[in-house]
């Protein structure tokens, strides 16, 4: 592979295999990190596409790839069962022979001996191998990946595990193909921004756009944040050089609302300014259900800063569990801001943390009332330190939707407190 000349044409397709991908029960996340490799070397992906274990699907597809463009990443396809087919099929449309690899062979039985099984005889159809290919060896799977070469065409194929793809690629199959088409393609980075809506984020960023013209920018609103993604041509210093200018520029006119970049997730740089600060968080949820703690518990070592959270879905649980009065309930109701002022006290004082903050509102899709419609809800915050914290939210979308937004809400306002800023409160 080292002696392969770069293509003149540097494009790719890419294929997912597996009927379970033609369905609504899996996701193809391959494709979309192999899109993402192959740019950052230059490679434009041309064709995209997902296709059953059927040979004769199959075999129609791979001739369309490897029609479309001088390479083809395929995924999946490569198990021990019968409908794992696409090295034969492959094998086939290239007119080469299966060879049995006793090697390959050996380390899988190794591999179950390991594990106090023997192994079954449908898995030594994984120890044949494309005449001519080059094994990339799986240490994370039974699956071994194959890079062959035949007529001017470059085909990989690659397990369909996530896990065993990725560790594949990153220690075989992208360095070798990196050989070939070098790394001077476009590197990304990816801006997150809290508590602003898209509109408002586009508006103050118009400047940035006009600034570097050059530079593909996206703006997408993702899952109670936005995001700013942009990209750049050139070796991986020269595009890290250009990078910086431009995030320079996006946390110029955003500020302090810029709370991560690339994999940064809120929850995490929330609980990174907790623990830094020696501070720690309880919570009480009501129309979010626990939804909450649920991503502040997703980052691993949170048992740091978060001791718990009270689900007081009921009127009864707000009063036993945190303490708010029946008269506040009576009075303003659940979705007010008095509950959840009292909700956020009580949570604090219930398990004895620096800092407590509620959620309680109206998901919908029913519940609403002219006063108070679905989509309402309340965020409060109280801490030890004497500062005390409200916002009202009026959120449209579905049921799924309000729930994920108030939850980025509320982590937005607890780091904004740790920075700081506090919204609607007093200190």
């Amino acid at each position: 592979m080292t002696d392969v000349a770069a293509p003149v044409d540097c494009t790719a397709s890419i294929l997912a295999v597996g009927s379970e991908l033609l369905g609504t029960t899996r996701l193809d996340t391959n494709s979309l990190f192999l899109a993402g490799e192959l740019l950052t070397m230059g490679v434009r992906v041309v064709r995209k596409a997902c296709v059953g274990d059927d040979a004769g699907d199959l075999g129609a597809e791979l001739r369309v790839a490897l029609g479309r463009a001088p390479l083809l990443v395929a995924s999946g396809g490569l198990g021990p069962t019968a409908d794992d087919r696409t090295k034969e099929v492959l094998a086939a449309l290239l007119g080469r022979p299966l060879v049995r690899d006793e090697a390959i062979l050996s380390r899988l039985r190794e591999r179950f001996r390991r594990r106090g099984i023997e192994m079954p005889k449908v898995n030594e159809k994984q120890a044949d191998v494309i005449e001519g290919a080059v094994v990339l060896a799986n240490p994370r799977g039974s699956a071994p990946g194959f890079l062959v070469e035949a007529a001017g065409k470059t085909v990989v194929l690659l397990p369909g595990v996530p896990d065993e793809l990725k560790a594949m690629w990153v220690e075989d199959a992208g360095p070798r193909l990196a050989r070939v088409y070098g790394t001077t393609g476009y590197h990304r980075r990816t801006l997150k921004v809290g508590g602003l809506p898209e509109s408002v984020v586009e508006e103050r960023v118009e400047p940035v756009y006009a600034a570097h013209p050059d530079c593909p920018i996206t703006i997408l609103a993702a899952g109670g944040e936005v995001q700013l993604q942009f990209a750049v041509r050139g070796t991986p210093e020269e595009a890290g050089a250009a990078l910086d200018r431009i995030e320079r520029d996006f946390r110029k006119a955003l500020g302090s609302d810029v709370f991560g970049r690339n994999d940064e997730t809120l929850e995490g740089v929330v609980g990174d300014l907790l623990r830094a600060r020696g501070l720690t968080l309880a919570l009480a949820e009501s129309c979010t259900g626990g939804l909450l703690a649920g991503r502040l518990t997703d980052v691993a070592g949170s048992s740091d800063y978060f001791l718990g959270s009270a689900v007081t879905y009921a009127n009864a649980a707000k009063a036993d569990l945190v303490g708010v009065s029946e008269e506040t309930l009576e009075r303003f109701g659940a979705v007010s801001e008095e509950t959840a002022r009292e909700m956020a006290f009580g949570a604090r004082k219930r398990f004895g943390a620096s800092v407590g903050v509620a959620v309680t509102g109206i998901a919908g899709p029913g519940g609403g009332s002219p006063e108070k419609p679905a989509g309402t809800v309340h965020l409060a915050l109280d801490a030890a330190d004497g500062t005390r914290g409200h916002r009202k939210l009026l959120m449209p979308g579905g049921r799924a939707l309000v729930r994920r937004w108030t939850t980025s809400a509320a982590l937005v306002m607890i780091r904004h407190y740790l920075m700081g800023r506090t919204e609607g409160g007093r200190k």
